[in-house]
């Protein structure tokens, strides 16, 4: 089991949970906006993201970043 972590406002959150809040939040458009990279500007699905996000380290740390800046 891993130990609590107060401290980290990722912790428990899925990346599946915080593209979807942030699609909700902002639309698929506004959200590309913010986060300048494709798989938000053409034909953008939830799946495609997921894809995207896990393989590319910077561009998950982006999107994380506007999950924290919205949100907390």
């Amino acid at each position: 089991m891993s130990p609590d972590q107060p401290n980290n406002p990722l912790h428990g959150v899925t990346l599946a949970q915080i593209v979807t809040r942030l699609e909700e939040y902002y639309g698929w458009q506004q959200l590309a906006l913010r986060v300048n990279i494709n798989c938000f500007k053409s034909d953008p699905s939830l799946k495609s993201s997921l894809k995207f996000l896990r393989r590319t380290p910077w561009a998950r740390a982006e999107v994380e970043k506007l999950y924290i800046d919205t949100f907390h």
